[in-house]
């Protein structure tokens, strides 16, 4: 505090000096308000998403690469001249051809006819041979009477017997479906049989120390350590029923792939006949996808093995 002199000579405080005005007070800047901080959980979550993202589509461009350089094979072989297009045309022909058979409802027609003759075949195989295998696998005497019987038919290709089943059922959808349930139900049976016979023995011996009925013990041990095993037969399966069906529908069939292909072949109609022959390839890789789909989500139990 200052003193200021009075003209009687006495010192007196100076008074304060008084603070500015608005308008003399210096207007600050116009800047921007800052970004609020974005939480670390969120950034650390968006990282995640990311890398899992890239992660994914490296590994569809590497399961894909080889399929794309097929095509592309597929494509300048012909017209480089390196084989014979006539009997191999570009793949960019083959597509058209294929797109032409859609668009006039041949190729619907003729999928429908073969779906439905291989899914009747696949589940009527499944649903006899699973329950079979489980009592074969699990009885002992039962095993030994019909392990010869087993044997002599396992060895015997399904389409060695198709001109039997042809004769003895005609030439109608009973036998082609007949031949499909016969070629389908090895891989599913055997596979069960072997599935309950390789069970954990330490743990079927611990479920019955535990007093378990032999309902409880095909339900909570057996059933669940078999489903892997049934599974692959399962999957073999739903590949053999689409290539018996093939050649089950080039003899005396009016409607199915196994006929389109049989029929362009006939009428020199190249691109179609591998038209016909992509679609089979298709649907074996879809039917086998949707049994890798079903077969996780009852293995989901699995612990994954450690890499």
């Amino acid at each position: 505090m200052s003193l200021t002199k009075t003209p009687a000579g006495t010192e007196e405080p100076a008074a304060p000096a008084r603070p500015a005005g608005p308008a003399e007070q210096e207007a600050p800047q116009d800047r921007p308000a800052p970004a609020p901080a974005r939480p670390p959980r969120l950034t650390r979550l968006l990282r995640l998403r990311s890398r899992r993202v890239l992660r994914l589509l490296g590994r569809a461009a590497l399961k894909s690469a080889a399929v794309a350089a097929l095509l592309v094979l597929w494509e300048t072989a012909p017209r480089l001249g390196l084989v014979d297009r006539t009997f191999l045309p570009p793949f960019s022909e083959v597509a058209k051809a294929w797109w032409g058979l859609a668009a006039d409802g041949q190729l619907g027609e003729n999928t429908r006819a073969s779906l439905v003759r291989s899914f009747a075949g696949f589940g009527i195989a499944v649903g006899l041979a699973v329950p079979l295998g489980l009592l074969i696998g699990w009885y002992r005497p039962l095993a030994d009477l019909l392990n010869p019987l087993l044997e002599v038919f396992r060895n015997t290709a399904a389409l060695a017997l198709l001109p039997v089943f042809v004769l003895l059922l005609g030439i109608g959808e009973t036998s082609k479906i007949s031949i499909i349930v016969y070629a389908c139900t090895w891989p599913v049976l055997l596979n069960t049989i072997s599935a309950v016979r390789t069970a954990d023995p330490t743990l079927v011996k611990l479920a019955r120390s535990m007093d378990l009925s032999t309902a409880q013990l095909f339900r909570k041990v057996i059933l669940p350590a078999s489903v892997p095993t049934v599974f692959t037969g399962v999957r073999l399966a739903g590949a053999v029923s689409i290539l018996v069906l093939v050649a089950a529908e080039m003899i005396g069939a009016k409607a199915g792939l196994g006929y389109l292909i049989n029929a362009s072949q006939f009428n020199f109609a190249i691109p179609q006949m591998y038209a016909g022959i992509i679609t089979i390839s298709a649907i074996g890789l879809v039917f086998n996808q949707a049994l890798v789909a079903v077969e996780r989500r009852l293995t989901a139990w699995r612990v994954p093995a450690a890499p």
